[in-house]
């Protein structure tokens, strides 16, 4: 959570403040890990106080950021309708989206996970959304009723985290997207 107090709603400027806290702790974190709060805060346009009041030290910063990223990842997903879009067209619409958020929030999203934290169980909940959309796939007859559902997932991260690291030359998300999800149905063999 934000330092110990993120039990209140924060006004309307105290939201933007923080998310200019959170947007320049991205920037400068992906840069250099090892940055101080001041450099942050220098980053983000606001007083190394105003970070202080938000986020009592560097590691509930740290903290904030991953869950606002996971935060972000499960609306990405959410707005794939994964429950009620056909199943294709939610895997796609997932994955474009996807890719924007991970593009934008590489260095929070690849922090590692308290199991205990917030960002932890909402990136479970994630991957079991994930499984969900995949079985509602497979029960549409896209994937093979004897694949192993769990290994597909982890193939499907693989297949954004390679399209995120790999030269995309610039590609859109929604036509990396396609390719994501060509690959992760089709495989690379030639088509019958």
């Amino acid at each position: 959570m934000m330092g110990e107090k993120a039990a209140q709603p924060l006004r309307a400027d105290a939201e933007r403040s923080v998310r200019a806290i959170l947007e320049a702790a991205e920037r400068v974190l992906a840069e250099d890990p090892g940055a101080s709060m001041e450099q942050i805060a220098v980053a983000a346009g606001v007083s190394r106080t105003t970070i202080h009041r938000r986020f009592a030290h560097r590691q509930a910063l740290v903290e904030a950021l991953a869950t606002s990223a996971a935060r972000q990842l499960a609306q990405a997903v959410d707005d794939g309708r994964p429950d009620t879009a056909p199943p294709l067209v939610a895997m796609h619409r997932i994955t474009a989206n996807v890719l924007q958020v991970k593009g934008a929030w590489a260095f929070a999203l690849g922090l590692p996970e308290d199991p205990e934290s917030e960002a932890a169980a909402l990136q479970q909940d994630i991957a079991r959304r994930c499984i969900a959309v995949l079985k509602r796939a497979q029960d549409a007859k896209l994937i093979d009723e004897a694949a192993d559902l769990d290994w597909v997932r982890r193939v499907y991260y693989a297949l954004i985290g390679e399209s995120l690291h790999g030269d995309a030359d610039g590609t859109d998300a929604d036509t990396l997207a396609a390719r994501i999800i060509d690959t992760l149905l089709h495989g690379a063999g030639p088509r019958p």
